[in-house]
């Protein structure tokens, strides 16, 4: 394991002195995880682990190097903060010291499944757990052979342990991410959540695709017995993981994807699904991998006694999260590649309980939505949220996004139009009132419309125009009660609709302000009117 070329390639890196363990197996990588106290294996099989304090990312400590190769391509601000080349280096040189005799986990993976766009990659890390999440989150190589040879192309240092010195190191706090373009090098340190080192990659993927005229996208994809694909965009929470698991359909994957001149690829092997409140009724696919040997869960409660899980409980955090292969879904594509979208679906949780649960996009109309990316935060997730809060995050992926968000959405549009894809906006959040008042959005509801808009039933049908969000509605949806399909119905006061609707839509617009100067005049008429 500790082989001398091996040696030589942390060397390279400028890892000194440690004990490298490459390419671990999950069994192995299990036996480590527990022998080292980093979780517990459950009655059926998976592996829990903690990852508190930060039991979700770290937006606010994320930076991006600023140097001479990508400085010019990347869209400086809130979300891509930039620190400096010698911050970097003066950090990295003193956690790539704090490795000496230091026990490491290192995986050699791909990020993308199309040959012709993966990207090599290499992810060191000081917990067996972390190492073990990156083989099932990103793609493997089978062949031990070729795995000696692998040339990573970036390079992810994960060391929970290592905490920065704001004073000194320029960082925001002692948890850092930080991102170098030129020495293609991601460094992670003072946070135990695993999901950094998946959107760190998948950050990087967003840099360099648009480079080659590829659309990288943060959302699902399936595809139909008759190879039809659909891509279903959306944030957190939303329902992309759960509504691209379809038993009569194949999934592609069920987050981050490339649209490239060949078609639809699958940028990781494994996914990273919300396990709170699943049931096997209305998740069946997802909620069997629960039940397996190589699922990895974060943050769900365990009972001390018998291992069982209790997925219901947001005891530790409402984030729970599980990582398991894309092998685990029986009816994954297992190539992780399919042909261009018919179906482009955007997904919103609208708490407020006044969007339409599905709307037929105008191309114009798509790239409004895009832009926005619209969904909406709860009461009671965040402190100091007491009512439903929107929260719009461009391309449906802001944090993750590093060009400038207009590069994104002309890749999307330019790709829509040479297709003729068909785009839907649907709402998986709240009706009959906002959150508090209505209910959740059934989930049968939403599928027997998603299932309707692809098989093409929805489009012989009649639309309206709803008056305030300007959306093409349909009048009538097979096995969806008529009165579901107009918002406004589902009020018992119907005036306060009209309040709560006027409310949203002058949220659109006060956010839309940021691409006035740079959207056409079809795509600003084609949202929300004041």
């Amino acid at each position: 394991m500790t082989g001398s070329s091996r040696k030589v390639e942390l060397s390279v890196l400028g890892i000194e002195g440690a004990n490298a363990h490459w390419n671990l197996s999950v069994a192995a990588l299990y036996e480590e995880a527990v022998r080292r106290g980093e979780g517990t294996l459950t009655a059926d099989g998976p592996l829990v682990c903690n990852t508190a304090p930060h039991t979700g990312r770290s937006p606010n400590d994320k930076f991006v190097v600023k140097e001479a190769s990508s400085e010019q391509n990347v869209d400086w601000g809130k979300v891509n903060k930039p620190i400096g080349a010698e911050n970097f280096d003066r950090l990295e040189k003193r956690m790539l010291a704090s490795l000496k005799g230091m026990d490491l986990f290192v995986q050699d993976c791909w990020a993308g499944a199309d040959p012709a766009f993966r990207l090599p990659i290499r992810i060191i890390t000081e917990k067996a757990w972390h190492n073990l999440f990156a083989r099932t989150m990103f793609i493997r190589e089978p062949s031990a052979e070729a795995r000696l040879q692998h040339d990573p192309q970036f390079t992810v240092i994960d060391i929970p342990s290592f905490k920065a010195d704001p004073a000194v190191d320029g960082t925001n706090s002692e948890t850092f991410i930080l991102l170098n373009f030129a020495k293609k090098r991601v460094l992670i340190g003072g946070s135990n959540y695993a999901g950094e080192i998946k959107k760190s990659i998948f950050t990087v993927m967003n840099y360099l695709l648009p480079l080659r005229d590829t659309m990288p996208m943060h959302c699902s994809a399936n595809v139909g017995p008759d190879g039809d694909v659909a891509l279903f965009f959306g944030l957190s929470g939303t329902g992309k993981t759960t509504l691209s698991s379809d038993s009569h359909r194949q999934l592609i994957g069920d987050d981050e994807h490339g649209w490239s001149a060949h078609g639809v690829f699958n940028f990781e092997g494994g996914c990273y699904a919300k396990m709170i409140k699943l049931s096997a009724e209305a998740e069946p696919q997802i909620y069997a991998t629960t039940k397996r040997f190589g699922t990895v869960l974060e943050n769900v409660v365990i009972d001390p006694e018998t291992r069982e899980l209790n997925l219901d409980s947001a005891a530790l955090t409402e984030n729970t999260r599980g990582a398991y292969p894309l092998t685990f879904i029986d009816n994954a594509v297992p190539s992780g590649q399919a042909g261009h979208p018919t179906n482009v679906v955007m997904l919103t949780a609208d708490a407020f309980g006044v969007l339409p649960p599905i709307s037929r996009l105008s191309p114009e109309a798509a790239m409004y939505h895009f832009l926005s990316g619209y969904t909406a935060k709860v009461a009671g997730t965040e402190r100091g949220v007491t009512e439903p809060k929107a929260t719009f995050s461009t391309c449906f992926g802001a944090p993750f996004m590093v060009w400038d968000p207009n590069v994104y959405a002309k890749l999307l549009g330019e790709r829509i139009a040479k297709h003729q894809a068909r785009v839907w906006l649907v709402n998986t959040g709240w009706t009959g009132g906002a959150y508090g008042v209505g209910s959740r959005m059934k989930i049968a509801h939403t599928r027997a419309m998603i299932n309707a808009a692809l098989s093409g039933a929805l489009d012989h049908v009649g639309y309206d125009r709803d008056p305030i969000f300007n959306l093409e509605v349909p009048s009538s949806c097979p096995n969806v009660p008529p009165e579901v399909l107009r918002p406004r119905n589902t009020w018992k006061d119907q005036a306060a609709y009209d309040a709560q609707a006027q409310k949203l839509a002058a949220m659109f617009i006060e956010n839309f302000k940021t691409f006035e100067a740079t959207a056409s005049a079809a795509v600003k008429s084609a949202g929300p009117v004041a």
